[in-house]
C-alpha cells in the first residue's frame, strides 16, 4: 500500500501562485508514476501533470503547460506541483495519485490522495 497526503492549498487571488506537495510513504517502490489531477465543482476529474518517478521524465495536458510544473524529491518521497499565473478556473480540489504506468487513464492508479482545495478568486 502507498499512502499520499496532498498539501499546500489555500486561496489566493487570479494570478497568484500556489505549490502543492504529495508525500508519499509505503510502498513507494512499486509504483513507477506519479500525477497530478484535479476536480472541479459539477466537472470530471481531469489529469495535468504526470512524472516518471525513476526517470523523471515528466507529461502535461497541454492547455496547463507552461503555467503548472511537476517535480519530485526522491529523497523526500515528495512530489510538488509549481502553479502560477492562477486563474478562478483552477478552482479545483487538486489530488496526488500514484500508480505503476504514466498514462492519463486514471483507473490505473490505485492509490489516491485525500485532496487539497485551491480557490483562485477574480
Amino acid at each position: 500500500q502507498v499512502q499520499l497526503v496532498e498539501s499546500g492549498g489555500g486561496s489566493v487571488q487570479a494570478g497568484g501562485s500556489l505549490r502543492l506537495a504529495c508525500a508519499a510513504s509505503g510502498a513507494t517502490n512499486s509504483t513507477n508514476c506519479m500525477g497530478w489531477f484535479r476536480q472541479a465543482p459539477g466537472k470530471e476529474r481531469e489529469g495535468i501533470a504526470l512524472i516518471n518517478t525513476h526517470t523523471g521524465n515528466t507529461y502535461y495536458d497541454e492547455s496547463l503547460r507552461g503555467r503548472f510544473t511537476i517535480s519530485q524529491d526522491n529523497e523526500k518521497n515528495t512530489m510538488y506541483l509549481q502553479m502560477i499565473s492562477l486563474k478562478p478556473d483552477d478552482t479545483a480540489k487538486y489530488y496526488c495519485a500514484a500508480g505503476s504506468r504514466c498514462v492519463w487513464w486514471q483507473g490505473l492508479f490505485p492509490y489516491w490522495g485525500q485532496g487539497t482545495q485551491v480557490t483562485v478568486s477574480s
